[in-house]
């Protein structure tokens, strides 16, 4: 069914705006008939902060800003979904346009600004599937005019625990004016210990809720040591390698629409996220598992993004050029190589090559 779906839908919503077509998107799984989804190859299964997850493939914030269709998403084949960007306050985001297509490199950039429905909305949707199974994370994030960003990241802590499978700290955007500068080590290292403290406070109450940091894939290698360093020491229990981009490879081959602000994700991110993932993990050293996003588009790349340290992984961007057949073709992929190689699970295999790929030169 996914195949006609995509058949169908995929030619007509590259002939819309980009954001149009995101919003028809969402319109159409939203309407999808509630379908069982095939049980996944129990050889997929992961655990990790805590949780246990049916596959390895997970949707990224940026879809579903609105937790409108979460459950329409897992019911798709996603081993985990994540909601938002959402912040306290309703936003609007930049103004239009802010979504823009790089078709000959599969790539996009946006420079959306954290537009969401606002936290009270968002979480009446979310408590409106409180007895649903499946892990739906929520992404959280500062208002763009927010007097106390850290404040803002502890109330959102504190208002979604008891309906969040686990949060996404998300200090790497690089659309709301000066929200990266919260990666500074000092600066991270309090809003770290705010947020922790926050989930501590509640956890009586809400149950456990992984804490994770999602971080850029422009960091230099000392920045990420002490990104790192505060992670470890503050007990998050995990890290996103990594969020959109604000490099322009010299590659790309829509170089009018590479002009624009904004982040850029898909195909041609790949190299430098990959490449992080495998710095992540030869510093973080165990101490929590990572998710691995930017430029997954194929088995082949989730497998090489396993590899270099990732122990589960997010796409968006690359379903917008392959559709959402590709969720069950990346599935179908790991699940042969694990088969041809005799493992058992994906644990086995999680950073076998991070410490090759940071003996390689660095990606450009």
């Amino acid at each position: 069914m996914i195949r006609a779906v995509n058949a169908l839908s995929l030619p007509l919503l590259r002939w819309l705006d980009p954001e149009d077509a995101h919003r028809l998107a969402i319109q159409g799984v939203r309407l999808l008939p509630p379908l069982r989804p095939r049980p996944d190859n129990p050889k997929l299964a992961v655990r990790a902060f805590g949780l246990n997850f049916p596959n390895p493939i997970g949707m990224a914030a940026g879809f579903d800003k609105n937790a409108e269709v979460p459950d329409a998403l897992l019911r798709l084949g996603f081993g985990f979904v994540e909601i938002g960007t959402v912040t306290p306050k309703p936003q609007a985001g930049n103004p239009r346009p802010r979504l823009f297509r790089l078709a000959r490199d599969q790539a996009v950039i946006n420079r959306m600004g954290f537009n969401n429905d606002g936290a009270e909305a968002v979480l009446r949707r979310l408590a409106s599937r409180a007895n649903q199974a499946g892990i739906v994370g929520v992404n959280v994030g500062a208002n763009r005019d927010s007097p106390d960003r850290v404040a803002d990241y502890v109330h959102l802590i504190e208002t979604f625990a008891p309906v969040a499978s686990y949060f996404t700290v998300n200090v790497s955007s690089p659309n709301t004016p000066g929200l990266r500068n919260l990666q500074q080590a000092h600066i991270l290292d309090d809003l770290l210990a705010k947020v922790i403290d926050a989930r501590e406070r509640v956890r009586e109450k809400a149950g456990d809720s992984p804490v994770l940091l999602k971080i850029a894939p422009d960091l230099s290698l000392a920045e990420l040591d002490e990104v790192v360093h505060v992670a470890r020491s503050r007990r998050v229990d995990g890290m996103i390698v990594a969020n959109t981009t604000v490099a322009r490879p010299s590659t790309l081959r829509e170089p009018a629409l590479a002009k624009e602000q904004g982040g850029l994700s898909g195909r041609p991110l790949f190299r430098l996220s990959t490449r992080m993932v495998a710095e992540t993990y030869v510093r973080v050293e165990g101490a929590f598992p990572l998710i691995g996003a930017g430029g997954i588009d194929s088995g082949g790349a989730a497998l090489t993004k396993i590899r270099a340290g990732a122990s589960l992984v997010q796409l968006y961007s690359s379903l917008i050029y392959k559709g959402l057949g590709l969720v069950d073709d990346i599935k179908a992929d790991l699940a042969s190589t694990l088969l041809r190689t005799g493992r058992e699970q994906l644990s086995e295999i999680v950073g076998a090559d991070a410490a090759t790929i940071t003996a390689e030169d660095w990606p450009v």
